[in-house]
């Protein structure tokens, strides 16, 4: 069967390839009734509009460039996946670029990006907010994960349910905590930290600070006896890559959790879930933080005054938090 084209459901409806065109890449210029039927011919014919022939056609690629900072950390997969769909549900598709964990390269990735998208979606990004701004100019864009004066931002707090955590260790009879910070360059981490490092004061837990660690699992497995050392109890990591680096590292000492420690993660990443024992760990909804992203690009591209967005993280308790030792 031959591939259907823009002129093969142009002559299945006596109606002119341009119009055809139109009805995919400027609909507001097709009377409803038309394009209706051009969609209904369309989707019977197997027709599959090309991102690069509409390009050509109309100097708009119908893509979204997507920066992350690194594809390796188990939090970002499901994230451009929440963005792709949203993404889909209006029409484009995603250009997806990692930074690999190089803040000083963001802006020249943001760079080569802009000539092949009509928007940008910038995650969790290190680089500084000066060098960001310069670098994506007049190009629609929305920063995920870290707030920045001159541009949408689209966070997910987790101060709330880090908080929580913190009153439930204590309540626990965790009185002696450790809280791992994250990348010294991510805004995030120093977010964390000061949730954790509040709650601790007004339950009137000890806290002891670890740190900065990268985002990986080895981080958190070698930190693992600077965790022994510090006699605390519970442990509240950066992310759950590096919890489960924790526990690993705890295990590799002959201590188990969470007989021996109580240990909490964030962002519940699937490693979260299939790790033995459960990780308990803040839950960030990322199919909503999905749809906020793409529904602000869209705003932006259209020249509205769009508003930043907080979604909120909640407490997911699961198997590696438990009463202190020697509480009953």
């Amino acid at each position: 069967m031959k591939r259907a084209t823009i002129y093969s459901i142009a002559e299945e409806l006596g109606i002119s390839a341009s119009t055809v065109s139109r009805a995919f890449t400027r609909p507001e210029l097709v009377k409803r009734s038309v394009r209706e039927r051009i969609l209904a011919t369309a989707e019977q014919l197997g027709y599959e509009p090309s991102w690069a022939a509409r390009g050509l056609a109309t100097g708009r690629t119908g893509l979204i460039g997507l920066l992350i900072p690194d594809i390796t950390n188990p939090f970002f997969p499901p994230l451009v996946r929440a963005i792709e769909k949203a993404a889909a549900g209006r029409g484009s598709g995603v250009l997806l670029v990692d930074a690999e964990a190089n803040g000083a390269a963001e802006p020249g990735l943001v760079a080569q990006l802009k000539p092949q998208v009509e928007g940008l979606i910038i995650a969790s990004p290190r680089a500084p907010s000066a060098a960001l701004k310069e670098a994506v100019g007049q190009t629609p864009a929305v920063v995920v994960n870290r707030a920045m004066r001159g541009l949408p931002t689209v966070v997910v707090d987790n101060g709330p349910a880090l908080r929580e955590a913190v009153r439930n260790l204590v309540a626990d009879g965790h009185h002696k905590l450790v809280v791992m910070r994250g990348p010294a360059d991510a805004w995030a981490a120093a977010r964390r930290v000061e949730a954790v490092r509040a709650a601790a004061g007004q339950e009137g837990a000890e806290l002891v600070e670890l740190g900065p660690f990268e985002a990986q699992f080895e981080d958190g497995r070698r930190a693992a006896r600077e965790i022994l050392a510090s006699g605390a109890t519970g442990v509240l990591a950066f992310d759950d890559l590096m919890a489960c680096g924790v526990l690993s590292g705890l295990a590799e000492r002959g201590r188990r959790v969470p007989d021996d420690f109580s240990l909490v993660g964030c962002d519940d990443v699937l490693l979260a879930r299939t790790v033995t024992p459960a990780l308990t760990t803040i839950t960030a909804p990322l199919e909503e933080l999905g749809n906020h992203v793409v529904e602000r690009l869209d705003g932006v591209a259209r020249g509205e005054a769009v508003k930043d967005v907080r979604v909120r993280g909640e407490l997911t308790v699961r198997g590696t938090t438990a009463p202190a030792p020697g509480t009953s």
